[in-house]
């Protein structure tokens, strides 16, 4: 792993020297775009409209136009921008961790203790760890200032980013108003009832990733066009012109998931 960022958590006079790693990564396959014709790979070139001379990126500023006036931001006026030299995750303040809304949830990134001690960092994990609260934090990530929070995986400290409040929209349409009847809302519960259970990530996979490798495992192999449909097989196509009644569809989903159930807990056959 490689730190992308390093810098010192403030917690009151406290501080805690700490280098920033993503906590994520992508698992997506790279691909490029080329032409259709001869393979050729599409490069970009940034143009201007006014000269039409391509530009390099040395020579590009940044400009915000309100639709009536239009003002071009420098290099240099970005970067003497206060915020830019923050090297803090500062605490503002702990609050319960159910007061945070999963919809502003944004990137973790994980925290190493940095310097010679790390005692600090462990005064600080124990601190969040007994406090049973998150620490709300602001910081400053390439060249913006973040929102985020602090909270412990493991025995590390985690920084997870949060949206501005003012980046969350509001819904602007209306929920109509459902009857929902007693035998329904009981055949919907014993639903959630069959499929109840501990998360296990690990059963997920990626379907479209693990046929698009395989497709490009094919074509390196043959190197011409394959039949998709003999090596992924036919796919079904749903059906949305049907209307189905809402308590048989309850009713074969139950029976359905009670028989996969028991399905999957009945013992191999031994072979002979």
């Amino acid at each position: 792993m490689r730190a992308i960022w390093s810098g010192e958590v403030s917690f009151g006079l406290v501080s805690v020297p700490v280098k920033l790693y993503s906590a994520t990564k992508s698992h997506d396959v790279s691909l490029h775009q080329v032409h259709d014709a001869d393979g050729g790979r599409i490069r970009y070139q940034r143009r201007c409209e006014v000269c039409d001379e391509v530009v390099d990126y040395k020579n590009i500023d940044r400009a915000y136009d309100d639709g009536e006036k239009s003002a071009v931001i420098t290099k240099d006026e970005m970067s003497d921008l206060p915020a830019d030299e923050s090297k803090e995750i500062a605490v503002e303040q702990f609050v319960p961790e159910d007061q945070i809304d999963s919809m502003v949830l944004d990137k973790s990134y994980y925290l190493e203790p940095a310097g010679k001690s790390a005692k600090a960092y462990a005064l600080l994990r124990r601190t969040l760890s007994d406090a049973e609260r998150v620490a709300v934090v602001t910081f400053t990530l390439r060249s913006k200032t973040r929102l985020g929070v602090l909270r412990i995986r493991d025995d590390v400290i985690v920084l997870q980013g949060l949206r501005w409040a003012d980046e969350l929209r509001e819904p602007e349409f209306d929920i109509p108003d459902s009857r929902v009847s007693k035998k329904e809302k009981e055949m919907a519960e014993s639903l959630v009832e069959s499929y109840s259970e501990d998360f296990e990530p690990e059963r997920f996979t990626d379907e479209y990733q693990e046929q698009l490798q395989t497709l490009i495992e094919e074509k390196l192999e043959s190197g011409e066009e394959i039949d998709t449909e003999a090596t992924f097989g036919e796919t079904d196509e749903d059906d949305e012109g049907s209307v189905i009644d809402l308590m048989e569809a309850l009713k074969k989903s139950v029976d359905e998931r009670r028989r996969t159930r028991d399905d999957g807990r009945k013992p191999a056959k031994k072979r002979a």
